[in-house]
């Protein structure tokens, strides 16, 4: 059994049938990338597993549980956490009351405690600045905040989508290092990334959306030798 199973969801946006039948599924430990041009319903992917949006039909399980109707607070709660696209953190609270709000869901003082060691050693820039307003902070620093909110709540899985984005090229391979480095720490991710090139490289296992719709699925490393991939998504001819 898979640590997250997500079976034949179809989300509609009013009328705009956005996911068509998709079946996802990350093993414990795995990094899996979701891959696909603007529109392809990545995002959406994202949002029903994080319970954001309600599918109309279909199945969410992490560990066997259901969690398909359940609010979104009560996903996190049981342990699917994303880090959303844009960063959105509280920018006019500060870093450290950011992180706070992080762990709303779990009232063990001292676990939070121990996760907020974990991000700032993860994250120093974060401790340094632990007192700064958070929309003063560069938008490589925000982009930690909001892996580092998102580790306050003890994902069993870690939704991330599009963590690069509006990034500095010179930030990105921080970023990615990063991610690798959660991983390797035992953070199952599930990543939603533009830059499919890099997203390849620390994925185990991909999946290529198009129009709603899985084309692809297979080992990272071969959807990389993959010559519609390649074309398609990795700017080659």
């Amino acid at each position: 059994m898979a640590m997250l199973e997500i079976q034949d969801i179809h989300t509609y946006y009013g009328n705009i049938h956005a996911l068509k039948g998709i079946s996802v599924e990350v093993e414990r430990g795995e990094i899996v990338t979701i891959i696909g041009a603007n529109g392809a319903g990545k995002s959406t992917l994202l949002k029903t597993a994080s319970g954001l949006l309600r599918p109309r039909s279909g199945s969410i399980r992490l560990e066997g549980r259901e969690l398909t109707r359940l609010p979104p607070h009560e996903v996190v709660r049981e342990g699917i956490v994303q880090v959303p696209e844009g960063r959105r953190i509280f920018g006019r609270l500060t870093v450290l009351e950011n992180l706070d709000m992080g762990a709303f869901t779990c009232s063990d003082r001292r676990r939070n405690a121990e996760n907020l060691e974990r991000v700032f050693a993860l994250f120093p820039r974060l401790k340094e600045r632990s007192r700064q307003v958070a929309g003063t902070l560069s938008g490589g620093e925000q982009q930690m905040l909001a892996m580092g909110r998102a580790l306050m709540a003890n994902p069993k899985i870690l939704l991330m989508d599009e963590p690069s984005m509006g990034l500095a090229p010179v930030l990105v391979d921080g970023i990615f290092e990063t991610i690798r480095r959660l991983n390797e720490a035992g953070t199952t991710i599930l990543l939603v990334e533009q830059n499919a090139r890099m997203a390849l490289q620390i994925a185990r296992r991909g999946y290529v959306l198009q129009s709603g719709a899985i084309l692809f699925s297979d080992a990272a490393a071969r959807l990389a030798e993959n010559e519609i991939v390649r074309k398609a998504y990795l700017g080659e001819h």
